[in-house]
């Protein structure tokens, strides 16, 4: 196929490279890494190894995170129900290694997604015997506060061959305005993106390429697995240049999705970009209101972020979760060929959509709870049970893990918002008084084209308080040190007696099936090197 298709596209490209840049961009609710500072939550003084942002000794940087603000404690008498939609999404852990390997600086505070570090690494869960998911969970002694406990909730995703996944058509949106000429964003998309070509895209996938500048363009209409080396051909002749209309490409690349659709297919946009859009629709309020209408097509949105000084986090995020889709940051060819080739089945195909976890606390057991992570995926109570209420997507053998810290009755109580006792309320029945059963979780989802919700659910029992970390599964073990050091990490006040010397211990103890874990301890020992920096310049 020859790629003359390809010149009346350039013209238009060409002339929106002489456009100036215009440079504006929401600051509602986000937070700059030369501003990080003034966002993060105060320090305890209860640990003095703590990591200590870094940024205001970098170059000025424009790249921009959503504000999080920590889940505080909630005493389970008045607040007993805990209910979030899952988030499958691991950018958070590439930028975090981006920033400490590359940059050789500790991240902003509000860059480190507890969830998304956590969500980075797989566990041994047991594949479910029925439907798309299993409910797995686990307590055991919190490490950074021995008079708490941690409570790990595991869902596990049904594997799916790759040949068994149905057909995909699959529309690549790319970035090429000239924010993207830097060697870690286009450079790096195109050789991204080979990789997805040359070793996952199967005969029965579609591949179109719209591009987006100063406007957008169709530059490969729907090509075949077969015709790799066409697919190829199209992305090696893209080059950066000009300002950037990211809405006009995302309204092109869903004309493209839907007028392509295939019905029991895969049906989906894969945005590439540093998410820094500079025409025509800018806002995030102006994005979210574009995909959130457009996924009622069936059309799924996954991002993947590339570069750094710019990254409009914040934006590529909320383009993933509205988009029902994930978001990923590519910092190496190694995460790519992670992301695109060996995790191909979760990255691109929805075995379950609008997932939410509802956890309820039995006041008799337990005093009060810590959701760590899931800020911005937090649901009211009502929306579990709401099927019109849009939550997370969990694709083919993905995993989702979230942890809580609780505090038993009869422990001291964790600082929580200071109100009277209630007077009226009723106490715990006297059935659940002498219970072993601390919490139960419920999951609810959706099959990926249907309406109505199926229920999961999975008691968790306690009858020991005091099972130390250490005899505790390699699941929670590892997971409880990859939260303590994104507490660090986020100078976090519930930080407690964690430590890097602790959180590498913690880590050594858990066996390493894939190597991401023996790279997680070589991050520990760069933050603390640089936390250690940042104190002595102090």
């Amino acid at each position: 196929m020859k790629l003359n298709r390809l010149w009346p596209l350039c013209g238009l490209l060409a002339g929106a490279w002489l456009l100036p840049a215009c440079h504006q961009y929401s600051t509602e609710q986000l937070v700059t890494t030369d501003a990080v500072e003034a966002a993060a939550e105060p320090a305890s003084t209860a640990t003095p190894d703590v990591a200590t942002n870094a940024a205001d000794t970098a170059p000025q940087s424009r790249e921009n995170y959503a504000v999080v603000h920590e889940n505080p404690f909630l005493e389970a008498r008045r607040n007993p129900l805990s209910t979030f939609a899952i988030d499958v999404d691991r950018a958070s852990y590439s930028n975090v290694r981006r920033f400490l390997t590359q940059d050789r600086q500790l991240p902003p505070p509000d860059a480190v997604r507890l969830e998304e570090l956590i969500n980075y690494f797989p566990y041994s869960y047991p594949q479910p015997t029925t439907g798309p998911a299993s409910l797995n969970a686990e307590v055991a002694t919190c490490p950074w506060n021995p008079a708490h406990q941690l409570v790990l909730v595991g869902v596990q995703g049904r594997q799916v061959a790759t040949e068994n996944l149905p057909p995909a058509n699959l529309v690549f949106l790319l970035d090429v305005s000239g924010s993207m000429a830097d060697p870690d964003k286009l450079p790096l998309l195109k050789e991204s993106l080979r990789e997805l070509v040359q070793k996952a895209l199967r005969p029965q996938d579609y591949v179109s390429i719209v591009v987006y500048a100063g406007a957008a363009g169709l530059v490969l209409p729907p090509t075949p697995g077969t015709e790799a080396d066409t697919i190829l051909e199209a992305l090696d002749e893209l080059e950066a240049g000009g300002s950037t209309a990211g809405g006009e490409g995302l309204r092109l690349a869903y004309q493209v999705a839907r007028q392509h659709f295939r019905v029991g297919g895969n049906n989906r946009i894969i945005l590439a970009t540093d998410g820094d859009f500079n025409v025509g629709e800018q806002s995030d309020a102006d994005m979210e209101r574009l995909v959130t209408q457009e996924r009622e097509s069936g059309v799924f949105l996954s991002v993947l972020g590339f570069g750094s000084g710019n990254l409009q986090d914040s934006r590529m995020e909320l383009l993933a979760d509205k988009g029902n889709g994930n978001y990923a940051y590519l910092d190496n060819l190694g995460e790519a060929r992670r992301v695109l080739v060996a995790q191909f089945g979760g990255t691109l195909f929805t075995l379950a959509k609008d997932v939410k976890v509802q956890v309820e606390f039995n006041p008799a057991r337990v005093q009060q709870y810590r959701l760590l992570g899931y800020e911005n995926r937090l649901l009211a109570t009502q929306d579990f049970n709401d099927d019109r209420k849009d939550a997370g997507e969990l694709g083919a053998g993905q995993q989702v893990t979230a942890l809580y810290e609780i505090v038993p009755t009869g422990a001291p109580a964790a600082a929580t918002s200071s109100t009277d006792p209630l007077k009226y309320q009723t106490m715990a029945p006297a059935r659940f008084a002498e219970s072993t059963e601390l919490l139960t979780v419920k999951l609810r989802y959706q099959e990926p084209q249907g309406s109505a919700s199926r229920l999961l659910t999975l008691p968790v029992r306690g009858s020991r308080f005091d099972e130390p970390i250490a005899q505790a599964s390699e699941n929670l073990r590892f997971a409880a040190a990859v939260a303590q050091f994104g507490l660090l990490l986020r100078q976090s006040q519930h930080r407690g007696t964690a430590s890097w010397e602790s959180t590498a211990a913690l880590a050594r103890s858990a066996p390493d099936p894939d190597g991401t874990r023996a790279e997680f301890r070589e991050l520990v020992q760069q933050a603390a090197a640089l936390s250690s920096e940042v104190a002595v310049e102090r």
